[in-house]
């Protein structure tokens, strides 16, 4: 039986819920992240994987190391399963906070990359 790699995903909130579509919104609220640059840790599974993809224009995920959750766990307190974090020293990737990871921006999935944004916001 092979193990999984890396068990957790990280989303953090990048922009605010002003003007969002009210499916993405209700998804945010049942993630819990309702204000800008709170953060949670889920489990590696399809149905988180599928809720983050739908409110991909509005976050950043990826996969979180155990050391990274660690770190974080130890740094920052944890209230109603999220984490309250500031904005990343040194700002954000080149293109800002309205692009895409894949085009140099701040948003959607990151893989292991996620580890070094949360390790510039901690």
């Amino acid at each position: 039986m092979t193990e999984q790699k890396n068990k957790y995903l990280a989303a953090v909130l990048i922009r605010g819920l002003i003007g969002v579509n009210k499916d993405v919104k209700d998804t945010l609220r049942m993630m819990n992240m309702i204000k800008k640059f709170s953060c949670i840790v889920v489990e590696d599974n399809p149905v988180n994987k599928g809720m983050m993809n739908k409110c991909k224009d509005y976050i950043t995920y990826g996969e979180l190391s155990v050391e990274t959750l660690q770190e974080l766990d130890s740094k920052r307190k944890k209230q109603n399963n999220h984490y309250a974090l500031p904005p990343p020293r040194g700002g954000f990737e080149r293109m800002g906070t309205k692009t895409p990871y894949t085009t140099k921006g701040a948003l959607g999935y990151r893989g292991d990359k996620m580890n070094d944004l949360i390790k510039k916001m901690i």
